[in-house]
């Protein structure tokens, strides 16, 4: 399915979508739409986005896996500097994808964009020296509702696909195991 500004990928995992937006592209540099709110709902995106967000991360950082158990959040990302790998948990008890993973490179290169529902978790790794990566949210930052499972945990069995351990931070190295984990309906 595609809209006039973006193509559509279906990924694996119900509802999540990976899109690529149509670049326009001369000797002067390119223009492409990283938002528009009649092209996403044309692929069935009717989601109202609340807030922006730009993270810094260097090289070998791992951020994740995050999801926010009342005020769930939906995710818009896309990499506008470095690439990373980006991966999505479907945290949907109702979901025949339950428990299932999917991951993808998203670079300011490829300039493809990854839309992550309200139901699952999100995390993602730096592959290049470092990345910016900015996403809309569905919903605002509700720390006290935040949570995190494990990026390493055995039951999910993400392939990082890791050369080194990564760098993370002491709350994603504190995750709990996914069948600790609260999950959605």
């Amino acid at each position: 399915m595609d809209s006039p500004g973006l193509d559509v990928v279906e990924t694996t995992l119900a509802g999540l979508l990976l899109l690529q937006p149509r670049v326009f592209e001369d000797r002067r540099g390119f223009l492409l739409e990283s938002y528009n709110e009649r092209s996403m709902a044309a692929v069935g995106i009717r989601a109202h986005f609340v807030q922006d967000n730009h993270s810094y991360s260097r090289h070998n950082v791992l951020r994740g896996m995050h999801y926010q158990i009342a005020s769930s959040q939906g995710k818009l990302v896309r990499v506008v500097q470095g690439e990373i790998f980006d991966v999505a948990v479907d945290l949907r008890r109702s979901s025949g994808t339950f428990g299932k993973w999917f991951g993808v490179s998203l670079s300011g290169e490829n300039k493809r964009m990854l839309w992550i529902p309200s139901g699952f978790a999100h995390g993602f790794h730096v592959r290049s020296d470092d990345a910016h990566v900015i996403y809309k949210a569905t919903d605002f930052y509700a720390p006290k509702s935040e949570r995190t499972i494990l990026w390493d945990d055995s039951d999910l069995a993400i392939a990082w696909q890791l050369a080194e351990p990564p760098m993370v931070s002491e709350k994603d190295a504190a995750g709990v195991r996914f069948r600790d984990a609260e999950t959605f309906a």
